[in-house]
């Protein structure tokens, strides 16, 4: 019998700037809901250790090193005791009894299997990335041909962004992000985890898709609400293009087989092949922005492999 309602795994990396606030929401705002709060540290070189040992409710896990977010947060989730895992940023904070919200409405709706909740800004806006729409051979043809950039938020031609619905309604959706994720025990054991090949960024979207195939429908509720500064706990944009397109890579690689896999493959480096001309000509081109995409190009043919191949060939930072 599990011992705690929820096992709170929360993955830190140099972010002693983020991490007090965040553990301090979760604290405040568990409401009545029995809690485990796990923190696995990935080797960081800043005050993080010292600021999550501020709080003796909390387990800490020392790494040592930078795992990779899945791989820590399957480590983490070997340890936990509870009915769910929640995963959530350390560059978030609950508001409202979020965790508690979330948990009685993944009881109250089971067999989804990922459960997900909404996310806004600082200033209250929203903030969207609490979910997506999975990649498909649409969307990826958008992506190609640069509409997803042009007509950003179009339900149609970005269709991955879920156009401008504003996380205000129970929906059913592609994927639910790590930001804020929940999953029964037994789902999560059922699924594995995350797969360890995505160092960072996809291992979100690869557990939708697998958990699609399993029978489950993920679900967002707008009622488990965080503040989340998306980019605080993440590497700089150059870094994280990088990592976001191998991570893309590796996702098409296994999810998609035959003639779609190259085609969606092909599609993948048009748009980054369209985005770094655009760059070039563009006013900016000088900005970080175009560093990144310039630098994306010039190293495809190594992320293009995905994590499978070529994860040896970057370093980890």
């Amino acid at each position: 019998m599990m011992t705690a309602d929820a096992a709170v795994i929360i993955v830190s990396y140099n972010t002693a700037h983020l991490i007090r606030d965040c553990l301090g929401s979760v604290l405040d705002e568990r409401g009545a809901l029995d809690q485990q709060v796990i923190v696995i540290d990935n080797g960081s070189a800043d005050d993080s250790l010292a600021v999550i040992s501020e709080h003796p409710d909390v387990e800490l896990i020392d790494a040592g090193e930078n795992l990779g977010f899945a791989r820590a947060v399957n480590r983490a989730a070997e340890t936990a005791d509870a009915e769910f895992v929640v995963l959530l940023n350390p560059d978030t904070a609950v508001l409202d009894h979020a965790i508690e919200r979330l948990v009685e409405f993944a009881r109250a709706h089971p067999g989804h299997g990922l459960y997900g909740g909404r996310a806004v800004q600082r200033d209250g806006s929203l903030e969207s990335s609490s979910c997506w729409g999975l990649p498909s051979l649409w969307s990826m043809t958008c992506f190609a041909l640069g509409l997803t950039t042009i007509l950003s938020g179009s339900a149609l031609f970005d269709p991955e962004s879920l156009g401008n619905w504003q996380r205000d309604t129970i929906r059913e959706v592609g994927m639910v992000t790590g930001c804020l994720l929940l999953a029964p025990m037994a789902s999560w054991r059922e699924l594995r985890g995350f797969d360890e090949r995505y160092f960072m960024y996809g291992e979100d979207a690869d557990l939708a898709f697998r958990a699609r195939a399993a029978g489950y429908r993920p679900i967002i509720t707008p009622d488990a609400c965080i503040v989340h500064d998306v980019g605080g706990a993440s590497p700089s944009r150059r870094d994280r293009l990088r990592q976001v397109f191998q991570a893309k890579a590796t996702l098409l690689r296994e999810h998609f087989h035959g003639w779609r896999r190259r085609v969606v493959l092909a599609e993948l480096l048009v748009g980054v092949a369209l985005r770094t001309a655009v760059a070039s000509i563009g006013p900016g081109r000088r900005r970080p922005t175009a560093e990144g995409w310039h630098r994306v190009w010039r190293d495809r043919r190594l992320w293009i492999g995905g994590y499978d191949e070529r994860a040896d060939r970057y370093p980890r930072q």
